[in-house]
Parts: C-alpha cells; sequence; structure tokens
C-alpha cells in the first residue's frame, strides 16, 4: 500500500541528495587514475570496447552511444554473449573499458583470461578498487558511493549515475583533445534538428540576385540609400569597377557620418564606405558566419564565391529565423 503521509517531494529531495553527493565524491575523487585512462582511451589504435552487466550493461551502452556520436570509435560488447563468440569483437589496439559495481561480476571475471591473452588493456569502472576485477585491470577508475539512491540502499541508482557521469566526462575530454567541432557533431547526427541546422551553409540562407544592396562606387550617397532602404537589410555593398568588393556602407555608418556631417547626401559613396569589411563564402557553414557576426558586432556579410564576386547578402536575421545559434 503507498502511504498517504510520505512527504512526497523531501522524499524525492532526499534520493536527487545522495545522487549529488555520489556525483561530488567522483569530482573530489579524480587523480593520476583519470589522467592514465584518458591517455589509454586517447591512444587507442582500435576502438573503445564497453562491458556491463544488468544496470551496469545499460549504462556501458550509453557511454558507448555517447563515445561514436562525439568522435571516439566504440562497440558494447555483452560479457556473456562474448564468451560464445562475441569476444571477436575484440581486436589487438582495442582498449576494454569494463563496468561492474561489485568487481565481482562472474561473467566479467570471466572473459579476464581471454582478454589477459590478447593483450587488450582493461580500464575498470568499480565501486570497490580491491576487487578481483580491479587487481586485473590496467587503470581503476573508483565509482563508489556513500549508499544508493533508494530507500533500501539496494537498487543500483546512485553508483550508475557516477559511472555514467565518468563516462561523460572521459568522452569530454576526449573531444577536446580530438578538437571536435559542432560541424564534427552535426556530421554523425544528419538526421536530427541540430544537426540540420549545423550543417546548414550559407548559400541556403542568402539573398542573392537583385536581393543583393548593390551600388558601384561613384554611386551618391542618396542614390545609395535608395537601394539600402529597399532591400531593407540595413547596408549597401560597394562594387569596383571590376565587380569586386570595394567596402559597405552600414545605417549606423549613416547615423555616425550625420554626426560630423549635416549634409552628406551628394558625396559619391566610396569616399564614406567601410574599406574591407568581413565577408564570408557561399561554402560556409551558417553557424561559422553568425559567430563572425558576433565575434565581430556586425549584422550583415557580403557573401563572396571562389573568385571574390558578391554572390550574396547574408543578414543575422536570416540565420535566427533558420534557428542558427
Amino acid at each position: 500500500m503507498i502511504s498517504s503521509a510520505l512527504d512526497r517531494i523531501a522524499a524525492y529531495r532526499e534520493a536527487l541528495q545522495h545522487e549529488l553527493q555520489a556525483l561530488q565524491a567522483l569530482y573530489d575523487r579524480a587523480d593520476e587514475s583519470v589522467e592514465a585512462a584518458i591517455a589509454l582511451l586517447a591512444e587507442a589504435q582500435g576502438q573503445v570496447v564497453c562491458v556491463g552487466m544488468g544496470k551496469c550493461g545499460i549504462v556501458a551502452q550509453k557511454i558507448v552511444a555517447t563515445f561514436v556520436s562525439t568522435g571516439t570509435p566504440a562497440a558494447f560488447m555483452h560479457p556473456a554473449e562474448a564468451l560464445h563468440g562475441d569476444l571477436g569483437h575484440l581486436q589487438a589496439g582495442d582498449v576494454l573499458l569494463m563496468l561492474s559495481n561489485s568487481g565481482e561480476t562472474p561473467e566479467i571475471l570471466a572473459l579476464l583470461p581471454h582478454v589477459q591473452a590478447l593483450e587488450v588493456p582493461v580500464i575498470t569502472m568499480t565501486g570497490r578498487p580491491g576487487s578481483s576485477l580491479a587487481q586485473q585491470s590496467r587503470v581503476v577508475l573508483n565509482t563508489a558511493v556513500a549508499r544508493e539512491a533508494d530507500p533500501l540502499d539496494l537498487a543500483p541508482t546512485a553508483s550508475t549515475t557516477a559511472m555514467l557521469a565518468a563516462g561523460d566526462a572521459l568522452a569530454a575530454v576526449l573531444m577536446r583533445l580530438r578538437g571536435f567541432e559542432k560541424r564534427d557533431y552535426a556530421r554523425y547526427h544528419p538526421g536530427g534538428s541540430l544537426g540540420q541546422k549545423l550543417l546548414c551553409r550559407v548559400e541556403a540562407l542568402m539573398h542573392s540576385g537583385e536581393q543583393i544592396p548593390a551600388v558601384q562606387e561613384t554611386t551618391l550617397l542618396r542614390e545609395a540609400l535608395l537601394v539600402m532602404s529597399a532591400q531593407r537589410l540595413g547596408a549597401v555593398f560597394v562594387l569596383s569597377p571590376e565587380q569586386r568588393l570595394a567596402g559597405i556602407f552600414t545605417d549606423g555608418d549613416l547615423r555616425r557620418l550625420f554626426q560630423c556631417n549635416p549634409e552628406p547626401l551628394e558625396l559619391p559613396i566610396h569616399t564614406v564606405m567601410v574599406r574591407d569589411p568581413k565577408t564570408t563564402t557561399d561554402g560556409t557553414l551558417a553557424v561559422d558566419a553568425l559567430r563572425c557576426m558576433e565575434d565581430n558586432l556586425i549584422t550583415i556579410l557580403p557573401v563572396l564565391d571562389a573568385q571574390g564576386m558578391v554572390v550574396g547578402a547574408l543578414h543575422i536575421h536570416d540565420l535566427i529565423r533558420a534557428g542558427i545559434q
């Protein structure tokens, strides 16, 4: 029977407190064993093969999923199935990551003689650093917790949270070591909305053809402002006689110009334009173009092709509408 007198929010928070304590202990315990584990994983010539039984097996599969989606080749191997043929997943150059809270899981211990014959290094996540599994491992990551989060202190909860967090942290470090960037992440996630946004290129969002706000160097400022107003992009591109980008003039430049010259409208645009403006190319990822805008505090970029000709105009509003962030 479910108790009606139970303070459910307090019980919920109590369980979370045990999880938080497990993560804090894991954080405080980080030492040279973490460094050694990262070195083995980063230098592996093959893949990271993760092994676990029961709840630890589920965590191992999640760690594999995180590894492969962030640039680290990995695979899950069920310890019982490994003894019946799946040991073939393991090859020279691989690293074995074994998860066992007790460090005495029979199916995992049964694998060790065969693993040692292959000379594959073993990293173990366990709550018992003195266990049989730990003693036969190259590196031991101590994931011990003071207690589980359930009221009986029996169900794998805080202990599996610690293992999962350790796996995430290893993957995050490996991403940094490999220089894994957003475009790499997008390449591994082409079907998701984030991947689609990150893979989006400038040419898919830019204004082109007659929508490009462009004038010649000899155009008077008065006429250039008409083009700027018609296109509503807050800027006009100035082209050289060879039709290459010579400069840019924005509505911000106009406001600053009026502060020092009350009658500038009859000036040729080339006398007041900004030379050598920031640009992008039609093959650039939209997220990189946005980064350029943010870094330089600008809202529009001329888009050039491989020959340096203006082929488009990209406004920050185009990126926002597309969900690029």
